[in-house]
């Protein structure tokens, strides 16, 4: 995803106005003219494009909303409009922090790396300088600084829940201390760490790493979100999330348990 593209909140905000367009009985064309909008207009705002302020209150009067009920309507568009810590780092690819800014759980199957929320510096280090594309001292830090000030998420007094599940081989490039470190972040009450051994066999992890982010409003929709080589993907529809939801379940039970995990992992450590 690139940096111009809608982050999670402003997708939301153009899923409401969309539901309040249809509650309303009209179609975006009708809906336009009202509003002397090109029809093209109103589909990328409900595709998470920012209305500007008259603009947003005005789709809410043509929607019919009360202005009594403006309220919340408007506290979801200033808050769509908010800028993130991260927005000063300059950083390739925002999609996934906003995601993750507003998640309250955070579900991580990863086959080929130690989950970002659980790296350490060095490991972060070495994941970035051994990329095709060589960066920039100063970009790396960024990234560094940035991963772990995501990491603070999971501290603090509402930390966010992560369960992470890890192939075996994840940990194939783990130095002894970044395993130390994951088995100190399992002490935490909030995270939950798997080890899924090659002794399970095949299973369905073997489609590749990912993602799924719960957030605290109920109205908001789950995410599942996938990396490719080509860039990422944000999934919304609930039966794509179901299906990554049950497998990530279905994973959880052929992994070792967490008590298993942590004592895998420091053999492992003492390997090395």
């Amino acid at each position: 995803m690139s940096r111009n593209e809608p982050t999670h909140r402003m997708r939301r905000l153009g899923e409401v106005l969309r539901e309040l367009r249809q509650r309303a009985g009209l179609s975006q064309q009708e809906a336009a003219d009202r509003l002397n909008y090109d029809h093209r207009k109103i589909s990328r705002i409900e595709k998470g494009q920012k209305p500007d302020y008259h603009g947003m209150r005005a789709m809410l009067d043509t929607y019919s909303v009360p202005v009594s009920q403006w309220e919340p309507y408007m506290e979801m568009y200033a808050r769509a409009l908010e800028k993130g810590w991260w927005s000063k780092y300059d950083l390739d690819d925002q999609g996934y922090i906003s995601l993750e800014h507003d998640a309250s759980k955070v579900c991580d199957y990863q086959i080929a790396y130690v989950p970002g929320l659980l790296q350490t510096p060095d490991y972060i280090r070495g994941v970035f300088t051994a990329a095709r594309v060589q960066r920039s001292k100063r970009w790396i830090a960024n990234q560094i600084e940035v991963r772990l000030l995501r990491q603070e998420r999971l501290l603090g007094d509402e930390p966010l829940q992560l369960h992470a599940i890890v192939l075996e081989s994840a940990l194939a490039q783990a130095s002894h201390a970044q395993l130390l470190h994951l088995v100190e972040r399992q002490r935490l009450p909030n995270v939950t760490l798997q080890v899924l051994s090659h002794a399970a066999g095949f299973n369905e992890g073997q489609y590749g790493a990912y993602t799924l982010l719960d957030f605290p409003a109920k109205a908001d929709r789950s995410v599942l979100y996938v990396e490719h080589a080509a860039g990422s993907q944000h999934i919304e529809d609930p039966s794509k999330v179901k299906v990554a939801r049950l497998t990530f379940t279905h994973l959880s039970k052929l992994a070792l348990t967490p008590v298993e995990s942590a004592e895998w992992i420091g053999r492992l450590a003492a390997d090395r």
